[in-house]
């Protein structure tokens, strides 16, 4: 067992925290206030090869894992940039083709998530529903040769941005007769779809919207994978990809927030000729958030590994608890920077408390702490379902 990285996996890290520190919170912060998108970053790490670490060498990409793609997510959070469209294009949508889309759909797709040419963002998220499938109302029936949708999705990250939203709805299965999952790659400028923008109390460069299908015409092809039985593995497929870089953006975020506290903490006299991180009120804090960030780190890695080695029922577990230590860790970090900080901690200046909204979305995105909970009650701990 080994807690290093591998001398390839350090140089990409020690390279992407370059990039994001060229950048930083300002550029993040300014960028949202003004209704702009992190466009410049985002190219600049498509051309450097980040956005498609984890994708096939014979796409585009560099041919790593979700290991690396963690590595890309935390340290440009870890400058003060956590780019969420990461975690939706190239961890869940690049994910899910690559594993269960057509050859045709990943030559068509692969190259351009790679590269950052192209986002496809990802849509399951229902008003009624929230994230449980089983209760979908979004539906797709046959049409011809092509497909119907009709439906609601809301929570939807960055469409104004993509050329795809990767849709999940649900399909009649005709041996059955009953209703079973399927994804759609649909075009954002498709007939029928119309999105509305959600007003979000969250910094953030990357807009939520509503989305609405009424008779979204899409050819045969639009299905992703060869049948409607890809349907169910493909949605899976990107859970843990998920799970797993959320968290990693969550423990960047924690590491910036605790750094900016620490510079503060070591360098602000108060009272005579010492620091105020000299006082335990004030240290203990700051280092038992820097713990629990570091534990969350440690989960982050064993999720990523399970998961490069296709060990999915077991990345499941750790990519769930480490989506939760993150997402805890983060609000944490961001909340005690805050208050160490005292006033300052509440000015746009010294770059903590613009991240106090999405952190604690965090805490309930993209699934919440108590899901997580439930599912470890229920997966490691044997107890009946409670839901």
């Amino acid at each position: 067992m080994t807690f290093d990285l591998t001398p390839e996996q350090d140089q990409l890290r020690d390279a992407v925290r370059a990039l994001g520190r060229r950048y930083g919170h300002g550029y993040f912060v300014e960028k949202a206030k003004s209704g702009e998108h992190t466009t410049e970053l985002w190219a600049e790490a498509g051309r450097l090869g980040y956005l498609g670490v984890n994708i096939p060498t014979e796409y585009g990409g560099g041919g790593g894992g979700i290991t690396e793609l963690a590595i890309v997510c935390e340290e440009l959070a870890a400058a003060g940039c956590p780019l969420l469209l990461l975690v939706v294009s190239p961890a869940i949508a690049a994910t899910v083709l690559n594993r269960h889309g057509t050859e045709e759909q990943r030559r068509r797709h692969l190259p351009g998530l790679a590269d950052g040419s192209q986002k496809i963002v990802f849509a399951i998220t229902e008003p009624e529903a929230g994230s449980n499938f089983h209760r979908l109302g979004t539906v797709a029936r046959r049409n011809g040769d092509g497909w119907l949708l009709n439906g609601r999705k809301c929570y939807i990250s960055g469409v104004d941005e993509a050329g795809h939203v990767l849709v999940v709805a649900r399909t009649e299965d005709s041996s059955t007769g009953k209703l079973k999952p399927a994804l759609f790659l649909v075009p954002t400028d498709a007939p029928g779809l119309t999105r509305s923008k959600l007003d979000m109390e969250i910094v953030s460069p990357e807009n939520q919207f509503l989305l609405y299908l009424d008779d979204v015409r899409l050819p045969a092809d639009a299905l992703l994978g060869e049948s409607l039985d890809a349907g169910l593995p493909a949605l899976f497929a990107g859970l843990n990809p998920e799970r797993i870089t959320v968290a990693a953006m969550g423990a960047g975020t924690g590491r910036y927030a605790i750094e900016r506290a620490s510079e503060y903490t070591a360098t602000r006299k108060v009272w005579g000729g010492r620091t105020i991180g000299s006082h335990q009120g004030v240290s203990h804090p700051l280092a038992h958030a820097a713990v629990q960030v570091e534990l969350a780190r440690l989960m982050i890695q064993k999720a990523a590994t399970r998961y490069d080695a296709g060990r999915d029922l077991e990345a499941g577990v750790a990519g769930n608890m480490a989506k939760y230590a993150a997402g805890e860790a983060a609000a944490l970090a961001v909340d005690t920077a805050v208050q160490v900080l005292g006033g300052a901690g509440m000015t746009t200046e010294y770059g903590v408390a613009t991240l106090l909204g999405a952190v604690r979305a965090g805490r309930i995105a993209p699934v919440s702490r108590e899901m997580i909970l439930n599912f470890v009650a229920q997966h490691v701990l044997g107890q009946d379902k409670s839901y």
